[in-house]
């Protein structure tokens, strides 16, 4: 896995607008493989403190980094592989439901049945390599059974083999900002100047066509970029190369790029860390190039570029985003960050209003 750590001008954290956070949906905490042993690793997500681990019967978990008692991070206990203790007391945890299991401190005349007191739990499934965590709404209740809960996102794979990466990135703009720069089909030739992807005087007319999907909305499969190296490669398969493109709310970008029998599938997911802040988490995974020596690291590396370019810019423009200033989307290159924040609002209002009433096509210069 690579990591982008997120740093100002000045070595520290910039202070930006904040976002309304949709709840009630599932989150990527962290990456799964660290989570080994009896060691607890914590995590953000929603402005919430999560403290993460594995059972010993393999299974993850993800509790708020808080004892009940008296508030000090769970964090700073101890786990066994059964139990959680907290340092302060030593009440015990069982970590999957949060029942607490023993105080130590009850005498022979107390009646309080430990057993009734419950630490924060949520709901926490290992997939695509992370530890998903379903965020509910605040007070919300007692937590629901992973069973009850839509699907964890998946990430689609054609073929028995296949390469897989990982790219994490954190980003000091809330994840409004994060979204809409993620489905930005006009920073390209700007952002991404490289010789490996696209120059500024690369830039072409497009024009693509897009589908409203539940809480969504889908690019149609068209032929992607002539401008953009990385699709040129696919040519030596003399195949025709399609891609399709899906956004789903709360945070989910689904792009795939079939060749014939070859193809690559990405999952990139920016997930709100705190109102004001967010995290944007890419994995990939592919049958294209298969038996070339070296193709991970490869693709890990020009990945990591490619996710930096957008991070430097997010850390340029929360520098001007701290100021307040006027903002505007225009149209069709904005268009689905307007589709966005319209899909965002029906969700919050709890309503199935969609943005779209049909397909329809949208042109820009890129």
């Amino acid at each position: 896995m690579a990591r982008l750590v997120t740093l100002d001008t000045a070595g520290g954290a910039i202070a930006g607008p904040t976002a309304t956070l949709i709840y009630d949906d599932w989150y990527p905490a962290l990456r799964s493989e660290v989570l080994r042993g009896n060691k607890l690793h914590t995590a953000m997500l929603l402005d919430l403190p999560l403290v993460l681990g594995r059972r010993k019967d393999g299974r993850i978990f993800a509790m708020r980094d808080s004892c009940p008692h008296r508030g000090i991070p769970l964090s700073v206990g101890w786990f066994d592989g059964e139990h959680v203790t907290c340092r302060y007391h030593g009440w015990e945890f069982e970590p999957c439901s949060g029942q607490c299991a023993t105080i130590p401190s009850l005498s022979s005349f107390d009646k309080l049945d430990a057993t009734r007191i419950f630490a924060s739990a949520y709901p926490c499934v290992e997939k695509n390599g992370y530890a998903w965590v379903y965020i509910p709404g605040p007070g919300a209740g007692r937590r629901k059974e992973a069973a009850e809960l839509p699907n964890v996102p998946e990430l689609p794979k054609f073929s028995e083999k296949y390469r897989t990466a990982h790219l994490t990135a954190d980003l000091p703009c809330n994840v409004d900002h994060g979204i809409i720069g993620l489905m930005d089909p006009a920073h390209g030739p700007f952002v991404h100047q490289a010789w490996w992807w696209r120059s500024r005087g690369s830039i072409r007319e497009k024009t693509k066509r897009f589908e409203p999907i539940p809480e969504g909305f889908r690019m149609a499969a068209h032929a992607p970029s002539g401008n953009s190296a990385p699709y040129k490669l696919l040519g030596v398969y003399g195949e025709p190369v399609e891609t399709t493109i899906d956004f789903v709310l709360p945070n989910r970008r689904w792009e795939t790029i079939r060749c014939g029998d070859k193809w690559f599938a990405s999952l990139t997911t920016v997930t709100p860390v705190t109102a004001s802040t967010c995290r944007i988490d890419v994995i990939g995974a592919w049958n294209v190039f298969y038996n070339i020596p070296f193709v991970t690291p490869i693709a890990k590396f020009f990945g990591a570029k490619f996710v930096r370019q957008d991070q430097v810019t997010m850390i340029q423009q929360a520098e001007g985003l701290k100021h307040n200033p006027s903002l505007m989307l225009i149209d069709d290159a904005d268009k689905p960050a307007k589709w966005y924040f319209a899909l965002k609002q029906a969700r919050l209002e709890g309503s199935q209003k969609h943005p779209m009433d049909g397909p329809v096509e949208l042109h820009w210069r890129s």
